[in-house]
This record gives structure tokens, C-alpha cells and sequence, in this order.
């Protein structure tokens, strides 16, 4: 039996724009205890991601999150199995994926 990602993922994701500031993001974090947040473009678009442990480094507050988001991101299309998503994650030792729809974020 192949499992969809969709079936799986979170149906609400928080996403935020690169002009947020830390704060902002790191507020996001802590509310919806979340360890990851993606960044976004004008469409939806993933441009990168802040995790929990971007957030911990030592910058203002205030700065853009694009000052210290990851661009390198791996993002996994929704309608794939569950066990390409993991494959992914295991061979690049990553702990989150970012789920899109024809290059929206959607999970």
C-alpha cells in the first residue's frame, strides 16, 4: 500500500515572507510549537526555510528572515509516496521537507 504525502502532512502550514523579522518568525515557532517555517515569494512559492536552530543563532531580532534562512531546501511534491519523502530525508539527513502543489507550499 503506497501512502500519499497529502494523506500525511499537516493540512495548515505556516509560512512566512523574507521580509519578517526574526522575531516574527521565531513568535511563530514558539505559539504553534512548529520547529520549521517556510519562506515564501509573492505566489506561494518555497524560497527557503527557517528551522529552530537558524532561529537560535545570535541575530537581532528585527533582521529579515532572509538573512539567515536555508535556500537550499528540499521540497517534495504532494502527490508522491510517503516513502520518497524519507528516502530524501535519510540520504541528506534532513528532518523536514517542504510539500508543494505545482510549486505552491502546501505542507
Amino acid at each position: 500500500m503506497n501512502v500519499k504525502i497529502a494523506d500525511l502532512m499537516a493540512k495548515r502550514v505556516l509560512t512566512a515572507q523574507p521580509h519578517h523579522s526574526l522575531d516574527h518568525v521565531r513568535g511563530m515557532m514558539e505559539r504553534n510549537r512548529i520547529h520549521a517555517v517556510p519562506i515564501v515569494g509573492p505566489q506561494g512559492e518555497a524560497l527557503g526555510i527557517v528551522t529552530t536552530a537558524d532561529a537560535a543563532r545570535k541575530v537581532k531580532g528585527e533582521s529579515p528572515v532572509k538573512r539567515i534562512m536555508s535556500d537550499h531546501l528540499y521540497c517534495v511534491p504532494a502527490y508522491n509516496d510517503v516513502s520518497a519523502a524519507a528516502r530524501i530525508m535519510r540520504k541528506h539527513k534532513i528532518h523536514h521537507v517542504v510539500v508543494t502543489h505545482e510549486k505552491a507550499v502546501v505542507g
